[in-house]
């Protein structure tokens, strides 16, 4: 009898139990609905806002622009100053060769400069004496003038009284032999003084010949002055040494590659975009940047310029498209992105690793609309 009664009161505490159960799922499925909307708004509205303005790409990678190193002058290398993943500063010596040799042609150049220095003195010597030799020929000539015009006089005046029996006609004709003869000194005094001044042009042009040698062998001295500073090889940029081949005892000749210097210190992010990503970046644009060996920090940058070209016009063998088949595909553009970061980021950010690049592009809004308000002009 007692079981009888109890039956209907335990169905209807699991009947009000069930309801219990639906209504509290009906509650949850409503608030996951709800925030289901909730959150699919905000995405919506984040998305209309700032997501379809970014630009993202993981073609990208940090370089910077190292410096290969080779030398100026052959030679054997008897020192190497830096090891592999070494820290270098501007002007720090890297490699030096035998200097022997350019020693030795620097030493040959400078006793040349010493010769030539004496054949311009000698040869100014000369050009002083000759103008003495000139002086004195001029002041020869001077005299047998003198004595041709004393010769003329004694004529003149014994000519009338030979005429008259007061002088005998062999003292006149003596006369005239000594004035002949004094006119033949002058016509020789003439011709040495000529002769003697055209030596001047001769001694000036040997003159002229040995200042040309000295500056020929001044500039001969000043090659072999940097080619036996150039036996020394110093880093042009600070950096760290790579790729280092150069040894002891190697022989190099001009433009050896014998070491790598990068600038670590100067990484960019070059940023490979698709021709379709780039028609609202600009210069200036923020970007997010996220490195792969530095997984879960963002690093910030911005964009600083753009190739002037697709990297296929770049290639070493560009497409020929006018040729054969064609088939589209999306070209890339480089874009160099500066990044902005301190120093002791910049020690693990090293050339060469793998990068993802998020360009904002909102501020090229108003842009768009004025290439739209210009090409829709009537």
């Amino acid at each position: 009898m007692s079981t009888t009664v109890g039956t209907p009161g335990r169905e209807a505490h699991g009947e009000a139990q069930s309801a219990q159960t639906r209504n509290a799922k009906r509650f949850i499925l409503v608030g996951l609905a709800l925030v289901a909307l909730i959150g699919g708004a905000l995405w919506a509205g984040h998305w209309w806002l700032v997501g379809r303005f970014i630009e993202s790409t993981d073609d990208a990678y940090l370089q910077a622009d190292s410096v290969t190193v080779a030398p100026k002058v052959s030679g054997y290398v008897t020192d190497v100053f830096v090891a592999d993943n070494q820290a270098v500063k501007v002007g720090d010596p890297l490699v030096r060769l035998d200097t022997r040799q350019y020693q030795a042609a620097l030493d040959q150049a400078s006793a040349t400069i010493d010769a030539r220095n004496a054949d311009i003195q000698h040869a100014e010597a000369q050009l002083t004496q000759q103008r003495a030799n000139i002086a004195q020929a001029v002041a020869q000539e001077e005299v047998a003038r003198v004595d041709l015009r004393h010769a003329q006089d004694e004529v003149a005046r014994y000519t009338p009284l030979a005429a008259s029996g007061a002088e005998t006609v062999d003292r006149l004709s003596e006369l005239k032999s000594n004035r002949d003869k004094a006119q033949a000194t002058v016509a020789a005094d003439h011709a040495a003084a000529e002769s003697a001044r055209s030596q001047i042009a001769a001694l000036t042009a040997q003159l002229g010949q040995a200042r040309a040698q000295l500056e020929a062998a001044r500039a001969s001295a000043a090659q072999s002055q940097l080619d036996l500073e150039h036996t020394v090889i110093k880093s042009s940029i600070a950096g760290r040494v790579g790729d280092r081949s150069v040894r002891v005892g190697q022989l190099v000749q001009p433009g050896t590659r014998m070491l790598s210097v990068v600038p670590v210190q100067d990484t960019y992010l070059t940023a490979n975009f698709k021709e379709t990503q780039i028609g609202r970046m600009r210069v200036g644009q923020p970007v997010e940047i996220s490195v792969d060996a530095l997984s879960g920090h963002k690093l910030r940058g911005v964009v600083d310029s753009f190739s002037p070209g697709t990297g296929s016009q770049f290639a070493l063998l560009p497409p020929e498209n006018a040729t054969g088949n064609f088939t589209k595909i999306v070209q890339r553009v480089p874009v160099r992105i500066h990044l902005e970061t301190g120093p002791e980021t910049r020690k693990v950010l090293l050339p060469g690793m793998s990068v993802t690049a998020e360009v904002d592009t909102r501020s090229s809004r108003d842009d768009e609309r004025r290439i739209d308000a210009e090409n829709h002009r009537e």
